[in-house]
């Protein structure tokens, strides 16, 4: 078995350790000192700045003002012109994205063996906390290297991260209302993507379809794209993903939605075995790092999901069938891949552009000109390549 990281501080003037847990990746923090409603927010900020940590014992509602004044501590600081490179634009914008991140995830609260927070006037997070992590785990005695007279019961986490998965169990609840499926609502766990930005689910709500029979859905996250397909009459979806988090997600979509009959969904790097008459995929679309779980769905590193779906169609289309890609074109806005290294990347697999639908981005930051990359998100298309074997390319029998 796996232990979790410990934590260890001083508290009272007794050694206290306790489990460690993040969602983001992020490491135990060295140094922790306690906060509590006394904690002015410049002292925080400076601690959180140095590299500790702030374990808050005080009121949960205060945690949260303290939370909010350190952001704007960050937010008020001066800030450089963006360079005039995108490519430079996008990387220093990450950077300060990472930046923030890290500070703000200095404040930390604790949970107890129920996945509670004993702090006063804290919000009921069990039932966030059970969706995100799983089952409570009998976690006495899990935690290594605890010290004598700690809990090691009790869990550290980032107020920040708390918030997300609180936030992210809302959406989970009330749902996200999708045009393409007659206004029925896709209900996102935590870490899948969410569809709130619909743009790309209409294009797959359009294409003509080259078959009926059989589609597989590579990448499924939520299911919504397996979903739109076997409402508009494919008889059967394969549906594949490798994140238990959307496997789940995307089998309890389907059995909302009344197409689990049609869908099956599947535990894939990528391709189902066998071949299909239509092939879908809606990979990340920037390649970078991701750095939380949810930005997997828009960070490909090394473009890997990419050419991995291109690289692998020919062995599962049928001689006339369809490979559909769906793809923004943010990268190539962003100087990150250039839009001859696509079109190489589709000779090279073997395939041939069929045809291509394209929709411009409905989302806020195509308008905020204040985003320090309103010029490529404001340029930015998402498309649908219709793609099929080219003259010569045969599929692998097998």
């Amino acid at each position: 078995m796996n232990h979790p990281p410990v934590v260890e501080w001083t508290e009272a003037d007794q050694p206290r350790s306790a489990r460690w847990r993040s969602e983001n990746g992020a490491p135990p923090p060295r140094r922790i000192v306690i906060a509590d409603d006394r904690t002015k927010a410049d002292d925080a900020y400076k601690l959180a700045c140095e590299g500790t940590a702030l374990l808050w014992r005080g009121d949960f509602h205060n945690a949260r003002q303290l939370l909010t004044a350190m952001a704007r501590r960050i937010d008020r600081r001066p800030r450089k012109k963006p360079p005039a490179d995108v490519t430079q634009a996008f990387h220093v914008h990450r950077a300060a994205q990472n930046h923030r991140a890290r500070i703000l995830g200095m404040l930390l609260v604790p949970l107890d063996a129920t996945l509670a927070v004993p702090l006063h006037r804290a919000p009921d997070v069990r039932e966030a906390c059970l969706r995100a992590y799983g089952p409570v785990e009998a976690v006495r005695g899990e935690a290594s290297g605890a010290t004598e007279g700690s809990d090691p019961t009790t869990t550290l986490v980032s107020l920040r991260e708390l918030l997300a998965l609180i936030g992210a169990n809302e959406w989970r609840k009330k749902g996200v209302e999708i045009p393409a499926l007659g206004g029925d609502r896709i209900h996102p766990h935590y870490g899948v993507f969410s569809p709130a930005r619909g743009e790309y689910v209409d294009l797959v709500a359009e294409a003509p379809l080259p078959s009926e029979e059989l589609a597989f859905d590579i990448g499924t996250g939520t299911g919504v794209l397996a979903s739109v397909l076997a409402r508009r009459g494919v008889r059967r979806v394969v549906a594949t993903d490798q994140d238990p988090r959307a496997l789940a997600c995307a089998r309890e979509n389907t059995e909302r939605l009344g197409v689990a009959g049609q869908v099956e969904v599947l535990e894939a790097d990528l391709f189902p075995a066998g071949r299909a008459p239509l092939v879908v995929c809606n990979p990340p679309w920037v390649p970078a790092k991701p750095t939380s779980p949810v930005e997997h769905a828009v960070y490909d590193p090394g473009n890997r999901m990419l050419y991995g779906f291109l690289n692998g169609l020919a062995d599962h289309l049928t001689p006339d069938g369809e490979g559909w890609l769906i793809l923004s074109d943010l990268a190539e806005h962003l100087g990150l891949r250039p839009h001859a290294v696509l079109l190489d990347a589709l000779a090279e697999a073997g395939l041939t552009v069929l045809g291509r639908l394209d929709i411009t981005p409905r989302h806020p930051r195509a308008r905020d000109t204040s985003d320090p990359l309103h010029v490529a998100r404001a340029a930015e298309v998402t498309s649908l390549w219709r793609l099929g074997l080219a003259e010569g390319t045969a599929s692998d029998p097998r």
